[in-house]
C-alpha cells in the first residue's frame, strides 16, 4: 500500500513543492526588507509612498555606503550640467533614499550601543549625522531642479522638509528659507535685514 494512496498524489505534491520553493527564490529583496522591525528612536524616514521618492534600482546604487550616495550626487551634477533633468531628479531621489536609510541605521545601532560601548555609539551617532546632512543636501539640490522646471509645488516641501531638519539658524536651513522667500510661499525675510532691527532707545 503506498503511503499517499496513489502515485498520481505523490506527483502532484512534488510539483507543488517545486512552484513553492520557485516563487520563494523570486520573491524580490525588497519584501524581506520590508519585514525589519521599525524603532520609535528613529530618524523621521522619508515616506515610501511619496511618488517623488525612488527607491536605488542598479545595483552600484543600491549599496548602503556614504560613497554611493555621493556618486549618485555627482552623476545628478553630471546630469544637470547636460540639462538632462529627468536623470538628475532621479539620481538624487535615489541619493536622499541611501542618506536616510544610512542614517536610520547608524542611528539605530548607536542606541544599541549606548550604556555598553559608548566609543561605538558615539562613532555611529557621527555618522547618523554625516549621513542626515548628505541628505539634506541632495534635498536641496532636488529643490532646486524642480524650481528649474518651474515646478514649485515639489520644491516646497523638499525646502521645509530641509528647514525641518537643519533648523532655520543653520546655514542650509537658511538657503532653503531664502528659496521659498523667493519662490513666494514667505513673505517675512530671515534673517531679518538689519534696517529692520529695532533701534536702540535714546538715553
Amino acid at each position: 500500500m503506498e503511503l499517499f494512496g496513489t502515485t498520481r498524489f505523490r506527483t502532484a505534491g512534488i510539483l507543488s513543492l517545486s512552484l513553492l520553493a520557485a516563487a520563494v527564490l523570486l520573491k524580490p529583496a525588497s519584501g524581506f526588507a520590508q519585514a525589519l522591525p521599525s524603532s520609535p528612536d528613529r530618524a523621521q524616514p522619508i515616506n515610501p509612498n511619496d511618488p517623488s521618492v525612488l527607491k536605488p534600482t542598479d545595483q552600484d546604487a543600491g549599496l548602503l555606503s556614504q560613497q554611493g550616495g555621493k556618486r549618485l550626487m555627482d552623476e545628478a551634477d553630471k546630469a544637470v550640467s547636460a540639462q538632462n533633468y529627468p536623470n538628475a531628479i532621479k539620481k538624487l531621489q535615489e541619493a536622499r533614499q541611501v542618506f536616510n536609510q544610512l542614517s536610520n541605521f547608524y542611528q539605530d545601532l548607536a542606541g544599541s550601543f549606548s550604556g555598553i560601548d559608548n566609543r561605538i555609539a558615539d562613532t555611529q551617532r557621527r555618522k547618523a549625522l554625516e549621513s542626515a546632512e548628505m541628505r539634506d543636501q541632495a534635498t536641496y539640490q532636488l529643490a532646486l531642479v524642480h524650481r528649474a522646471q518651474n515646478q514649485p509645488e515639489l520644491a516646497v516641501p523638499l525646502l521645509v522638509q530641509i528647514i525641518r531638519s537643519q533648523q532655520p539658524t543653520r546655514n542650509l536651513g537658511q538657503k532653503a528659507y531664502q528659496q521659498l522667500l523667493e519662490l513666494g510661499f514667505v513673505d517675512a525675510p530671515y534673517p531679518r535685514p538689519r534696517a529692520d532691527q529695532p533701534s536702540a532707545a535714546p538715553r
